[in-house]
């Protein structure tokens, strides 16, 4: 598998609304929490000031944000979203009984979704993921679970997400 094959798969809406994250949280989003942590300094004793920790937990997590941005944003395949053709791939809101039971999710990356949106996400490495990457509408197949368990998995449809 090259590198391309394992690049996360981004649509160009998602790679542009990622990006404009990044620019707002590594420059004016950043600079707010570095402003609140000054001001909760110089309140004193930082031992007892809630408000210093609380934004320099914020920091921490704003900073693990931009890296994973900036990694994903670096790697990322981007492309424009999949065809309605019924085949599994990155970008599809699949529908499949997987060991009997109804599911739906989106194919892919996590950021593909939109953030109001709370679909289930699936990632094409992930063990069912893995297996029904390439299937069509009414394909059947197997495969291991983490636990080694066979699980039947019926494809049911394959659409473009849309957010």
């Amino acid at each position: 598998m090259s590198n391309t094959d394992s690049a996360p798969w981004l649509t160009q809406e998602a790679y542009d609304r990622l990006k404009l994250e990044l620019d707002q949280i590594s420059g004016p989003g950043r600079q707010e929490i570095i402003d609140r942590i000054e001001q909760a300094r110089e309140e004193g004793d930082l031992k007892e000031n809630g408000g210093y920790h609380a934004a320099r937990e914020e920091q921490s997590k704003n900073e693990g944000r931009i890296i994973e941005l900036k990694r994903l944003l670096e790697t990322a395949q981007v492309g424009a979203s999949p065809e309605d053709n019924g085949v599994v791939e990155p970008g599809m809101v699949v529908e499949a009984k997987i060991a009997g039971d109804l599911e739906a999710f989106l194919f892919g990356n996590r950021e593909i979704a939109d953030d109001k949106d709370s679909i289930t996400v699936y990632s094409e490495r992930s063990p069912l993921g893995a297996a029904i990457q390439g299937s069509k509408v009414g394909d059947k197949l197997t495969y291991a679970a983490p636990n080694g368990k066979d699980i039947a998995v019926e494809i049911i449809s394959a659409k473009p997400y849309k957010p």
